[in-house]
């Protein structure tokens, strides 16, 4: 499993590079390396539940999006350097904690090695489910590797457009990677399934509204009802908080307006979209970004 890393093409950049000698464009070696693991509640309800999901942040990422709110840790590389022992135990620990599952967030350059962690932990005992939190850049190899290890889904879903996505991620062919990501996504798991109101298998699709961008975001919602109605959830979101000022991108410094975000609902109301989670209140903040402070990891 871990030869993958040898010509590494874990994700549709395709570097192709030998990730023992040297780093890819997500900027990780063949070492896991991890920010914080800890219980997370802010999550959708399903997920965090009233324990909190048990969410484990991987440093470095292949996508690098400019308005990224981890940025610490997706550019920075911010992170603790940890071996697949040791994410086993995490765990096993955080299912000790009453951790509803397992959320592997920003996993796709450490696929090989989350595996092999998260089969010695179910040899171990690990019995909550697997929750795989990903930006949906994934080469399709990648993707069908996973299963019978995931059970829970949680792919973004960012522009339908690719010119946005080269404009914001320099990534080309994203919308194609991503909906054929996701279609194999549900071909392995299926329609949701829950357990005492935690999802147990299924998909939830992610969509976050940016600045000036609600038609992109329309078409998105559009295209996955057509394609799997009420099949799977869809999570429609308004929290992008800008963290740093682009001088290339003005509408990146201001949040998402109330009067788009309840355009965009009612949108999703008027096609018949019934399962989906939306955000009430404040969730552009930065108090709602982790703290990347080593929680857990050692």
């Amino acid at each position: 499993m871990e030869k993958l890393y040898e010509n590494c093409n874990l994700c549709q950049r395709r570097c192709n590079i030998n990730r023992y000698k040297q780093k890819g464009i997500c900027g990780a070696t063949d070492k896991l390396k991890i920010a914080r693991a800890a219980l997370h509640f802010w999550e959708e309800p399903c997920i965090s539940g009233e324990n909190g999901s048990g969410t484990i942040f991987f440093s470095n990422c292949n996508l690098k999006c400019v308005y990224c709110q981890n940025h610490h840790i997706s550019t920075g590389g911010f992170g603790e350097e940890i071996t697949i022992e040791r994410l086993s135990d995490i765990c096993l620990e955080l299912q000790n904690k009453k951790a509803h599952n397992i959320n592997l967030v920003t996993p796709t350059h450490y696929v090989p090695s989350i595996i092999k962690g998260i089969k010695k932990a179910k040899e171990q005992g690990l019995n909550i489910p697997i929750v795989y939190n990903t930006s949906t850049y994934e080469t399709i190899e990648t993707i069908r590797i996973l299963e019978n290890i995931v059970d829970v889904y949680l792919p973004d879903l960012k522009y339908y457009d690719d010119n946005l996505a080269k404009k914001y991620s320099n990534i080309k062919d994203y919308f194609e990677t991503a909906t054929r990501n996701i279609r194999e996504m549900y071909n392995q798991v299926g329609k949701p399934v829950f357990k005492d109101n935690i999802m147990q298998k299924g998909i939830i699709v992610r969509i976050l509204l940016l600045p000036e961008h609600l038609e992109d975001t329309k078409k998105i919602i559009k295209y996955l009802y057509d394609e799997y109605h009420d099949d799977i959830y869809i999570s429609i979101m308004n929290q992008y908080t800008p963290i740093k000022k682009h001088k290339q991108f003005p509408n990146l410094n201001k949040k998402v307006e109330e009067k788009e975000y309840d355009e965009l609902i009612n949108y999703a109301c008027d096609l018949g979209i019934k399962n989906a989670f939306i955000q009430e209140g404040e969730t552009q903040s930065e108090s709602f970004i982790p703290d990347f402070n080593l929680d857990g990891v050692r």
